[in-house]
């Protein structure tokens, strides 16, 4: 069961807003710590389940191991904060540490255990609680404490006066802070951020949009600050162990950082792979890259799931045609009956190859007996759906066979009738007058077949 600590600071009156907030709306019991200074967490202080409120009369970011504090034993501490900016009515919230030199508290090129899973839930309590003149975002990395005792995050109420002596924004503050009750600071996918504004939107995008959550992020003015990576390689190395993390994103141009982390024991990645991995076993993506083609080349996932996959080639031609007809369907059935599959066109259109299970399925395939597999369902599929546009489809062994009766231009020139308006009634169906004579459109059709090699 994860506990939670809340630090209230008196030197913040926001802070103090939002807790007056926070011991309303839970039942909590009064305790006193006589073994501690109260302007140190002691004296009076509150308990309720899950969760243990303490003050401090410093300001936030000049704590030194708050967490140490606490007779909970957190596994996770939030800040009650005011935010200052220029940014109007904002819900925020960020983690802490620096990384180059260290003007508001904490240690220089350091920087605190961060919770990105509880960071992706107090955004999303944000959203659920904030009044409607406020906004809501998340910051980068910045200020102290650098070291907290366990993985923490501020919550913040800004930006100015109004918003500090605000109600509706210290309950929402104090609604949400309450909302982290027995939430895991961590999860399974998480990754470090690098590059981008104060108010990282590319990386609020990935933690609302995606699976993924993020820890630390060094905005663009933060690695400024830090000069040379290769000479600061300890932060850059501490900021994926305090997030529990081994991928990361970059949002801008960063040569000489991309080339200290490749040092790095990381992976760096697009938001293009986050977004299209989102929370596929990270095993079958990697069997499909290595088989198939990279995600950021086009390669997309389909609902099948497999750590070892056989390619095969799609139809070319019967795919075109039945894209042709509805290309949404067509993705539909690809995504079916697959693990994964490339796309033309920027990722709008199904290409010839794709990834499949490789099981009995595709052993069968790779022998030339796919009558059962994937790979034939698709084609069965992609058959019924020529159904709407010709009058008779069949299977054979090589081939979709579609045949039809069509408007036929040189049967219309036969019977004299002119290119132009009347051509295009004839194909649609009606039939024309030519020098007084009524021709019907039967008149000038004729069958086609045309075979889909399989």
């Amino acid at each position: 069961m994860t506990t939670l600590a809340i630090v209230e600071s008196h030197a913040d009156r926001a802070s103090e807003h939002i807790c007056d907030h926070v011991r309303e709306y839970a039942d909590w019991e009064r305790r006193t710590d006589d073994a501690r200074p109260a302007a140190d967490g002691g004296g009076s202080y509150y308990r309720t389940d899950g969760a243990e409120l303490r003050s401090f009369d410093d300001l936030h970011i000049e704590l030194e191991r708050p967490a140490d504090a606490f007779d909970c034993d957190p596994d996770l501490l939030v800040f009650a904060s005011r935010h200052s900016g220029d940014t109007g009515a904002l819900l925020t919230g960020h983690f802490t540490g620096n990384f180059g030199p260290a003007e508001f508290g904490g240690e220089p090129d350091a920087l605190a255990d961060a919770a990105p899973n509880a960071l992706a839930r107090l955004l999303a309590a944000f959203d659920e609680y904030a009044p409607e003149a406020y906004e809501v975002g998340m910051e980068g990395t910045h200020h102290g404490p650098t070291d907290v005792g366990c993985p923490s995050l501020f919550a913040e109420l800004g930006s100015g006066d109004e918003q500090w002596d605000d109600p509706a924004g210290a309950e929402a503050v104090a609604r949400a802070i309450l909302e982290l009750r027995d939430v895991d600071p961590h999860r399974s996918r998480q990754l470090v951020g690098f590059g981008g504004n104060h108010y990282a939107p590319r990386f609020e995008r990935i933690v609302r949009n995606t699976s993924w959550a993020v820890g630390h992020v060094a905005p663009d003015w933060a690695l400024e600050a830090m000069d040379h990576p290769t000479a600061h390689r300890d932060v850059i190395e501490r900021a994926f162990e305090a997030s529990e993390a081994d991928i990361a994103l970059l949002d801008g141009e960063w040569p000489v950082l991309e080339e200290t982390l490749a040092d790095v024991d990381c992976r760096v990645v697009s938001e293009t792979w986050l977004r299209e991995v989102d929370d596929r076993p990270l095993a079958v993506v990697d069997a499909v890259e290595s088989e198939l083609g990279a995600v950021d080349e086009g390669i997309r996932f389909g609902d099948r799931l497999a750590e070892s996959v056989a390619v095969v080639d799609l139809p070319a031609d019967l795919l075109g045609t039945a894209q042709g007809i509805d290309p949404d369907r067509v993705r539909a059935i690809v995504e079916d009956h697959t693990v994964a599959f490339t796309t033309d066109n920027g990722g709008s259109r199904v290409g010839s190859r794709a990834a499949i299970p490789d099981d009995g399925e595709s052993a069968t395939e790779s022998e030339g007996d796919d009558s059962s597999g994937p790979r034939m369902r698709i084609v069965e599929e992609l058959a019924g759906l020529l159904e709407t546009k010709y009058e008779t489809v069949r299977i054979e062994d090589d081939a979709v066979v579609a045949e039809e009766t069509a408007f036929d231009p040189a049967l219309a020139h036969q019977v004299g009738v002119p290119e132009g308006p009347k051509f295009g009634a004839l194909a649609d169906g009606d039939p024309v007058t030519v020098d007084g004579q009524t021709i019907s459109p039967e008149r000038v059709r004729t069958e086609r077949t045309h075979r889909f090699p399989i």
